[in-house]
């Protein structure tokens, strides 16, 4: 009922922001310098409400089109107001070839899952305020995308995928915990073992289950995303069965090739998943209504945000009720409310993988249902940047000019911690979730430092050519009056 009176309140604060940008950058004389603070920041878009703290954005490194192709992978992080805080390049520190998970630690660090040149799998915590790794590990698995710390940061969950085996005829396909303190695979749940290859339409011998996620939602229960099954799965370690099943291989109306399902609980203690259905563009949400393993008529849909949403893979519900709406090929996050209505966003181009709001976790907030807000609602008052090739590139150069901390950005203010406030690893004290808690010495497979230069650690201007960021502004306010009218 407040979107009408929301959206003109976008409007207007999009209207004041370009006039004031534009003016800031017309009142530079000729051949002058000017500081960051005074550029126009071409990677915001709506921001109605500032955001409840940093929030980082794992960019995969992927550029559509005809002079498309492959681009540096990169972390983002982004102030409440949508500014660029600091730009992590994995690619350029750690020869990272594609940005996959990224989750959220207690500490203010982030946990981070990356893939190699050679297809190997790199995870590692990363500090934003010393803008370092504290620890690293490797594994000889092929493009995972997704691994979670849990058991008080000792073990690894690990989603594997690509693994068919042609001397064996076998596909190990395969959910994971690696305990760091022995070296060794502690639990293996194989796909081949739950699921019969006769009964699927997918290729065996390729990339048969393509299970892109993987979280700790209680004790010894994994959500798992066999993305290429149309399903997310709830694995009970303790009993190695599928304990529930949302989405049934090909039953595309439900669950297509989805992303990054969160598991919630109403009030009443309702199973709840919030998911990013990828290939429906589309973010839904179900609640549990009967067998839990029947993955079509178990569920009920109570939530839809559709719309102008390019394969979205990810959905994190905000305490607030708002969700965090990862945009993957418009190149944005957004956060919109319970109706649809977009009150935070921000860009990166090219192609986002995941996001998290820091201080928030990484799933938690209100249903639906809680929120009384059950029903189909369409994105809306987006600024349409991805429809501004202009912009949107003028935004990738914008991050390309930034290492470590962007000008006037600082840790001594970010979301209360300062830069003295810096740890060896998570911090102890929350049991097995792998967010609050010590992380043991553990050998050769852990680098505990980086081997980086100062170059590495340099901070850029963020900076682009005046003339070019007056033309997109130019472009994205005439948008804004043609949406208005």
């Amino acid at each position: 009922m407040f979107a009408p009176a929301r959206r003109r309140l976008a409007v207007a604060v999009a209207l004041a922001c370009c006039l004031s940008m534009v003016a800031s950058v017309a009142a530079v004389p000729a051949g002058s310098a000017q500081s960051s603070a005074d550029r126009p920041n071409p990677c915001a878009g709506t921001v109605t409400e500032p955001a409840t703290g940093t929030t980082v954005v794992s960019v995969q490194g992927f550029e559509f089109g005809e002079d498309g192709g492959k681009r540096p992978a990169k972390l983002v992080g982004v102030g409440p107001s949508g500014e660029i805080r600091w730009v992590h390049g994995m690619a350029e520190k750690y020869d990272v070839t594609w940005g996959y998970d990224v989750d959220p630690l207690a500490n203010g660090n982030v946990f981070v899952t990356a893939t190699l040149p050679d297809e190997r799998t790199l995870v590692y915590e990363f500090d934003p305020r010393t803008q370092e790794r504290v620890w690293s590990q490797t594994f000889d698995l092929a493009d995972t995308h997704d691994a979670d710390l849990i058991g008080g940061g000792e073990e690894i969950l690990i989603a594997n995928m690509r693994n068919y085996d042609e001397e064996t005829g076998e596909n190990d396909d395969s959910l994971r915990v690696y305990n760091r303190t022995t070296g060794e695979f502690e639990w293996v749940w194989r796909f081949d073992d739950h699921y019969d290859p006769d009964q699927l339409e997918e290729n065996y011998t390729d990339d048969w289950t393509h299970v892109n996620d993987v979280d700790r939602i209680g004790d010894g229960l994994y959500l798992a995303s066999p993305r290429n099954f149309d399903q997310a799965i709830v694995v009970n370690r303790s009993t190695d069965e599928i304990a529930m099943k949302l989405g049934a291989d090909g039953e595309k109306d439900v669950l297509n090739e989805q992303h990054n399902p969160d598991y919630l609980e109403s009030e009443n203690g309702t199973p709840t998943i919030l998911v990013g259905d990828s290939e429906n563009d589309r973010i839904a949400e179900y609640e549990l209504a009967g067998d839990p393993t029947d993955g079509t008529d178990g569920w009920n849909r109570t939530w839809t945000l559709d719309g102008d949403l390019d394969w979205p893979r990810d959905a994190d519900r905000l305490p607030d009720g708002d969700t965090l709406v990862t945009d993957s090929r418009n190149h944005r996050v957004a956060e919109v409310t319970p109706e649809g209505e977009v009150v935070w966003e921000v860009y990166a181009p090219w192609l986002i993988y995941d996001a998290a709001r820091l201080q928030t976790g990484e799933h938690g907030g209100p249903t639906a249902e809680d929120l009384n807000a059950t029903g189909t609602y369409e994105i809306d008052g987006g600024a349409n940047l991805h429809a501004n090739e202009s912009r949107l590139t003028a935004c990738h150069r914008t991050l390309e000019n930034v290492s470590g901390w962007a000008e006037g950005q600082a840790p001594e203010t970010t979301d209360g911690a300062t830069g003295d406030d810096t740890t060896e690893g998570a911090l102890a004290g929350n049991g097995d979730d792998g967010r609050a808690t010590d992380l043991p010495e553990s050998g050769a497979d852990v680098d505990a430092g980086d081997e980086t230069t100062d170059a590495d650690n340099s901070t850029g201007v963020p900076g682009f050519a005046p003339l070019a960021a007056l033309a997109g502004l130019f472009v994205a306010l005439v948008g804004i009056r043609r949406r208005a009218a």
